[in-house]
């Protein structure tokens, strides 16, 4: 092995900085966040409508289907040790300590700072900000609303429909892990646990098929946790694929991973300009959005020790890595207010590579701080 396994208790967004921490899973958390807020600044300057070039801006947002898989990995592999050793599970109490520790209080002090921004700065249309959007938004129930982007999308909390969505799989993990473990009752029996986790994530093609095909959800019912399902599970089964000592190297995957992403930024999966998806192009974004961030995680969950590992564990990604919760928090209102008052542009102008730096310039030190003062104390 090239360096220790993580934590029992880490999750997808958590840091994953101490010494019995995978370190190279910490800066594909990076990689994860920067592609989020290049996909952010892709919108912000209008490059989504320039072609191709605008599709693969668009499709950075791949980073939120990273994030996904990791924490499909790190928050399973507890489960998974214990169906090996033949041992109990995690305790359900102290897992959810250590989620509401990591998530919480960082969430909740962004969620007041840019509500408190927005008062003073008003900006049109933001029908979140409310007091009931305030609620709806500090207790992760915005998504849960037929009206969701009419009602309570806040300008500046933009990204957290993936955060409240990571927090429902935070919820539902024990029970779909004990579901999980009745196949390894006796003994462990990854082939059969892995046939379950492809029931697993065939639970989002599936929910997409009612979706657009039925009235028998709400509209909103398209940022719900089964959606997504399928970049949990993808994760999830490189937990199990480790326990059984399978090994994955990234010359092999990596190829492939890029090519899937040159795929998906086609109209394949939908034109950036169209308001809505088909059905054909929804699944084809979900189906396609799980290869890719499962072959960006894969050599790092399972044994890579060359090159790719070292990139992920260089000392830059690592330390970016530890923040990226903090970074994914603010960029959104931090891209705002350098767009309106450093770079002076309007919406919809300007160069998205410009507006990407100099928000990472501007996001770093507030999150450094924001993960300083809100982070675990163990």
């Amino acid at each position: 092995m090239c360096a220790r396994q993580a934590d029992e208790d880490q999750g997808g967004l958590e840091q994953v900085g101490s010494i019995d921490r995978i370190a190279a899973l910490t800066g594909v958390r990076a990689l994860a966040a920067m592609a989020v807020m290049g996909t952010h600044a892709s919108y912000g300057t209008g490059l989504l409508t320039h072609g191709y070039a605008g599709l693969l801006g668009a499709r950075l947002e791949v980073g939120v289907p990273i994030f996904f898989v990791l924490a499909g990995l790190l928050l399973f592999r507890p489960w998974v040790r214990a169906a090996v050793d033949g041992g109990a599970g995690p305790s359900v109490p102290r897992y959810a300590r250590s989620r509401f520790r990591r998530i919480v209080p960082a969430y909740v002090v962004t969620v007041l700072v840019v509500y408190g921004i927005y008062q003073m700065r008003p900006v049109h249309p933001n029908p979140g900000h409310t007091w009931t959007g305030l609620l709806r938004n500090l207790t992760l129930t915005q998504i849960y609303s037929d009206n969701y982007f009419t009602a309570y999308l806040h300008q500046g909390l933009s990204q957290m429909w993936s955060l409240a969505v990571e927090v429902a799989f935070y919820a539902v993990l024990p029970l779909l892990a004990y579901l999980l473990m009745l196949l390894c009752r006796r003994r462990f029996r990854p082939v059969l646990l892995l046939a379950g986790l492809v029931v697993v994530a065939a639970v989002s093609p599936a929910w997409l098929v009612i979706l657009h095909n039925t009235h028998w959800l709400p509209v909103g019912a398209g940022t719900w946790l089964p959606h997504y399902l399928a970049w949990f599970a993808g994760g999830m089964m490189l937990a199990v694929l480790a326990a059984m000592g399978v090994r994955c190297y990234a010359l092999a995957v990596l190829p492939l991973a890029v090519a899937s992403y040159l795929v998906v930024s086609t109209p394949i999966a939908g034109r950036t300009t169209a308001v809505t998806l088909t059905l054909s192009e929804d699944v084809s974004k979900t189906v396609l959005y799980t290869v890719i961030a499962t072959l960006i995680v894969a050599p790092l969950a399972l044994g890579d020790c060359g090159e790719y590992a070292r990139l992920m564990g260089s000392r830059p990604l690592v330390w970016l890595g530890e923040i990226s919760y903090e970074i994914f928090l603010l960029h959104v209102v931090v891209m705002d207010l350098v767009m309106a008052l450093v770079l002076r542009w309007p919406v919809y102008t300007g160069s998205a590579v410009v507006l990407f730096a100099v928000t990472l310039a501007a996001t770093v030190p507030p999150a450094w701080l924001l993960h300083r003062f809100t982070r675990p104390r163990r």
